[in-house]
């Protein structure tokens, strides 16, 4: 019966990690585009304004520990609606304001990422608690792998429809992502009016269907040490995943291969399809090993395939390319493994502290300009994409000790 009872909201609740990912990851890959159209390279510090659109959408995450606290008052049901309303609105926005410049649009931006933050902290919790306990890492993944499904088609949306039609730099235009955005607006509403009238069971953050015997918990959630240290995970690992694609394509120039803005951008769809088939494995590796091994052997793959992209790289340029791309495979459970450790045996503190953990989200808003900011004192990309190896030690120490609950 549980399973019949939760089925429908988990379906729903998959739908709009679809969402999530889609405008994170289209956000993302118009970076490339946006420098060529607002002509960034030629204003000063260049290399840390084309991240402006990572610190205007992921500074948006501050704000999360507020919205979890409000989600807990209204729900979930009416977080998830408020979420989508101001997704819908954001977007709505960027069509006129791309026209006024490169901040104004940004502004809009962090409307829309306002909405993915009501989201995201009111989707990560519900879907943890539509089950068992013992399957919620599981649960995580099969979310997130549709997540992926649209973070795979995001790059090939913002190539086709918005890049393609000035493949050659002086044709672009900011102009260009309005028709787009009309297209992804309208549907943005049409879910709102869904959501609106849509019934969902309210769902607590201590409830689950095979906890027999009442437990203590903290009087909360700011008193457990694995979610302080889970929320610097997601931090470092934002810097990871969001990292990867946001210097993608100043490493393929450096390697020296040609290619046009829109393949480029194109070619991430390879990125974010090895995060898709890893969280589709995922959801039965899970079941057999632990969160904590899983995220010690994803960190590790990142750092060796990222050495071994630096090593061939001046030798073989393609396959140290392939290398870098081949990361999403291992960045692929992390998010899951990560959140379903930091959340472990929180009770009713389970949607403060997905609050909390959900502002470090914020991490790509910080870590890729200071990375961008490497980039233009050095010269180099590459000792901007070295930076990795410290997020990724850090995920070693989160998986191996400080995830254990104190």
């Amino acid at each position: 019966m549980a399973k019949n009872k939760y089925l429908f909201p988990l379906i729903i609740m998959a739908a709009l990690f679809f969402l999530i990912g889609f405008m994170t990851t289209m956000n993302n890959s118009m970076i490339d585009f946006l420098k060529e159209a607002f002509g960034l390279d030629n204003r000063p510090n260049g290399q840390i304004l084309k991240q402006l659109p990572n610190t205007f959408f992921f500074g948006a995450y501050a704000l999360s520990v507020p919205v979890g606290l409000m989600i807990h008052r209204i729900g979930y049901k009416n977080g998830v609606t408020t979420g989508v309303g101001l997704l819908a609105l954001g977007i709505v926005l960027c069509i006129p304001l791309v026209a006024l410049g490169y901040i104004p649009f940004l502004f809009g931006v962090a409307v829309f990422a306002i909405g993915i933050v009501f989201l995201q902290v009111a989707a990560n919790p519900y879907v943890n608690a539509l089950g068992p306990a013992k399957t919620a890492a599981s649960r995580l993944t099969l979310t997130n792998f549709l997540n992926s499904v649209a973070t795979v088609i995001a790059p090939m949306f913002v190539s086709m429809l918005i890049i393609s039609d000035g493949a050659d730099a002086s044709e672009m235009a900011p102009t260009q992502v309005q028709e787009p955005f009309m297209i992804i607006g309208g549907i943005a509403v049409v879910i709102f009016v869904v959501m609106f009238f849509l019934k969902l069971p309210q769902i607590k953050g201590d409830e689950h269907d095979d906890a027999e015997v009442p437990k203590e918990y903290k009087s909360s959630a700011f008193k457990y040490t694995h979610v302080w240290l889970g929320s610097l995970a997601i931090f470092f690992y934002m810097g990871i995943e969001i990292g990867i694609p946001s210097f993608f394509a100043d490493y393929t120039k450096q390697l020296g291969l040609d290619f046009s803005s829109a393949q480029r951008t194109d070619m991430l769809k390879y990125y974010w399809g090895g995060l898709m088939v890893g969280r589709l494995l995922g959801i039965f590796i899970l079941q057999k090993y632990t969160a904590r091994q899983i995220l010690t052997l994803c960190s590790v793959g990142g750092i060796v395939l990222v050495a071994s992209s630096f090593a061939v790289g001046s030798s073989n340029a393609p396959l140290a390319m392939w290398l870098l791309l081949g990361t999403g495979l291992a960045h692929s459970i992390m998010w899951p493994t990560i959140y379903n450790l930091a959340l472990e045996d929180l009770g009713p503190h389970a949607g403060v502290a997905s609050g909390v953990i959900s502002s470090a989200v914020i991490g790509a808003a910080i870590l890729t300009p200071m990375m961008g900011a490497i980039q233009a004192l050095t010269g180099s990309v590459v000792f901007a994409i070295s930076c990795l190896f410290v997020y990724y030690l850090y995920l070693v120490f989160f998986a191996t000790k400080g995830s254990k609950i104190r």
